[in-house]
């Protein structure tokens, strides 16, 4: 497997440069609206945290997020500042502006920002092969969930749909995500995970997330 990850990586370049899908490569889509807590997750999905915060619009560009291990006794990846003698980095290659799922151009944003937005988010869960993450927040109301509505239009029986219910602590009090929680609401085939982000205080106090990805 550890060979084969650079040579997935490798192919998965060489298509996002010749802009062709000559094999649909295995690949987990995060997607969800705005400020949903498609960061938090794709962190704890890594077990690093390597992706803007603050408020407002902050990871603004869309990310493919490719995964390398560097052994301890390769010298050109050691590094003094890095864990038993392994660097870890991310490096970002894209620069358009394109957050999460929106609906309102806001300051620089094209106007046909959500056009753009859901032509780039279709292109990577129309594959057959991806794991979609529909990420929505608790304190919405499930039925109006943009993320999972998407997800049904290309994988109507859930079948590669595993939904992540964000901000259960921000839930109004006297309410709870039990009916969620047991798919009740949202019937997915891989089942429904709840998680509490971190705040932004703990991501200053680095605090150490307790999804259940980790």
């Amino acid at each position: 497997m550890e060979a084969l990850i650079p040579v997935i990586n490798k192919l998965q370049d060489v298509f996002n440069t010749v802009g062709a899908d000559a094999i649909q490569l295995p690949q987990i889509t995060v997607i969800g609206t705005q400020s949903s807590g498609k960061s938090s997750v794709i962190e704890s999905v890594v077990g690093r945290s390597f992706l803007p915060r603050g408020t407002g619009i902050v990871t603004r560009t869309p990310l493919v997020l490719q995964l390398n291990y560097c052994p301890k006794d390769d010298k050109q990846r050691r590094s003094e500042f890095g864990t038993n003698g392994i660097e870890e980095w991310a490096q970002f290659l894209h620069n358009k502006n394109l957050p999460g799922l929106t609906k309102v151009p806001v300051g620089d944003q094209p106007e046909d920002i959500e056009n753009q937005i859901r032509e780039l988010v279709f292109h990577y869960i129309r594959n057959p092969n991806s794991i979609i993450l529909a990420v929505t927040p608790a304190n919405t109301d499930m039925a109006t969930s943009e993320s999972i509505k998407i997800a049904k239009e290309v994988d109507p029986d859930g079948r590669r749909t595993l939904a992540v219910v964000t901000k259960l602590d921000l839930m109004d009090a006297g309410t709870d995500a039990i009916d969620v929680l047991c798919g009740k609401v949202i019937p997915v085939k891989l089942g429904i995970i709840g998680v509490v982000n971190r705040s932004q205080q703990d991501i200053l106090d680095k605090k150490v997330s307790n999804c259940p990805f980790n």
